[in-house]
C-alpha cells in the first residue's frame, strides 16, 4: 500500500466568491449557506484519486481583492491552488487575474498547478460570465478549469480531485501524453 501524499492546497478568490461553501462542501459533504467573512480556515481530508491516496490540507483564505497583499504563507509550501470566481461577479472574475498575477509573482514560477474555478453555475439567472471566458482565461494561464455550485457534492469533490491530477501532472505523475518537455 503506497503512503499517503500530502499535499497542501490554497483556495484563493474575491469576497463571497463561495471558496468556504466549496470547501466545506468537498471535505464535510454539505452546503453552509449563511455567510461569515471567513480568516483563514484549515481543513484536512482524505482523498484517494487513481489508487493513490492524497493527504490533504487546504486552506480557506480570506477574500482577497485587487489591493490585497498577498500574504508569504499564501506561496509557502503550498502544492497547487484553486482560484474561484463567481460566474455572477465580473468583479470577482478581475479579481481572480489580478491574483493569478500575485501568485506567480510570489512563487516566482511560470506555472503553478492551478484550477480555475467558476463557482454559483446553478445561478443561471444572474450568470455574467460565460463558460467559454473562463476557460479561455485558464487555457491562457496553462491551468484547468471547471465550473460548480457549491450546492452539488459532486462538483465539489471534482474540484479537488483536478486539482490532485494537475499537481501530480507536475511531479510527473500525470497521463504520459500530457506531458511537456522543455529544453532549457
Amino acid at each position: 500500500m503506497p503512503q499517503p501524499k500530502y499535499r497542501k492546497i490554497a483556495v484563493l478568490g474575491y469576497r463571497s466568491v463561495g471558496k468556504s461553501s466549496l470547501t466545506i462542501q468537498f471535505v464535510e459533504g454539505q452546503f453552509v449557506d449563511s455567510y461569515d467573512p471567513t480568516i483563514e480556515n484549515t481543513f484536512n481530508k482524505m482523498v484517494s484519486v487513481n489508487g493513490q491516496d492524497f493527504n490533504l490540507q487546504l486552506v480557506d483564505t480570506a477574500g482577497q481583492d485587487e489591493y490585497s497583499i498577498f500574504p508569504q504563507s499564501h506561496s509557502m509550501d503550498i502544492h497547487g491552488y484553486v482560484l474561484v470566481y463567481s460566474v455572477t461577479s465580473m468583479k470577482s472574475f478581475e479579481v481572480v487575474q489580478v491574483l493569478h498575477d500575485k501568485l506567480l509573482d510570489m512563487v516566482g514560477k511560470i506555472q503553478v498547478p492551478t484550477v480555475l474555478v467558476g463557482n454559483k453555475k446553478d445561478l443561471h439567472m444572474e450568470r455574467m460570465i460565460k463558460p467559454e471566458e473562463g476557460k479561455k482565461l485558464a487555457d491562457s494561464w496553462g491551468a484547468a478549469f471547471m465550473e460548480s455550485s457549491a450546492k452539488e457534492n459532486q462538483t465539489a469533490v471534482e474540484v479537488f480531485k483536478r486539482i490532485i491530477l494537475e499537481m501530480e501532472k507536475v511531479d510527473g505523475n500525470g497521463p504520459s501524453e500530457e506531458k511537456k518537455c522543455a529544453v532549457m
